[in-house]
């Protein structure tokens, strides 16, 4: 057991280390936005869900109904989220990405989908293949960590079925030169 918690915790510095080396990239549009946490907080949930009323976005991120108004009226200022009327009640607000907003948040994913690609680009076809069955492991273990949690985020992949994760073997990684 020893020998996986320290993988685990080998894992995980290699994440950080990977995190930081991504940080110090300024081109980052996360880092060029002026947007506050909770004001990201509420476009991310907004990319997730789409369409929201007023009261389930508040309890999504845990504040009040009257709190949550303020943030919304300077993310309309700003072009980012729209405010519609309920089509089955009218005195329900939907609130909902604009065309900017999307924007927004697609760039900041996408950014970092493209930092990824190039590190990913210097690794050998081997080393890919070992990188590729790891993520697959790991998309399949946090679909049954979602899925053991009730809840539906769409997390995993249409190969996985049932929650039974099937174990890959992946090739031994080759020593690339220096």
């Amino acid at each position: 057991m020893a020998d996986a918690e320290q993988l685990v915790a080998d894992i995980m510095a290699a994440q950080q280390r990977l995190q930081r080396s991504f940080a110090y990239d300024r081109s980052d549009p996360l880092l060029n936005s002026h947007l506050t946490l909770t004001q990201l907080k509420i476009l991310m949930l907004l990319s997730r869900h789409r369409c929201v009323s007023g009261g389930e976005l508040a309890g999504l991120l845990g504040v009040t109904l009257a709190t949550l108004t303020g943030m919304i009226d300077r993310l309309v200022a700003q072009d980012l989220v729209a405010r519609t009327e309920d089509p089955y009640d009218r005195r329900v607000r939907r609130i909902t990405l604009t065309m900017a907003g999307g924007k927004l948040i697609s760039g900041m994913l996408d950014a970092g989908a493209e930092k990824l690609r190039k590190v990913l680009s210097r690794l050998t076809g081997e080393e890919l293949t070992v990188v590729a069955h790891a993520m697959q492991l790991l998309a399949g273990a946090a679909a049954d960590e979602v899925a053991s949690d009730g809840c539906s985020t769409g997390v995993g992949s249409p190969e996985r079925s049932g929650g039974s994760r099937r174990l890959l073997r992946a090739p031994a990684a080759r020593s690339r030169p220096s």
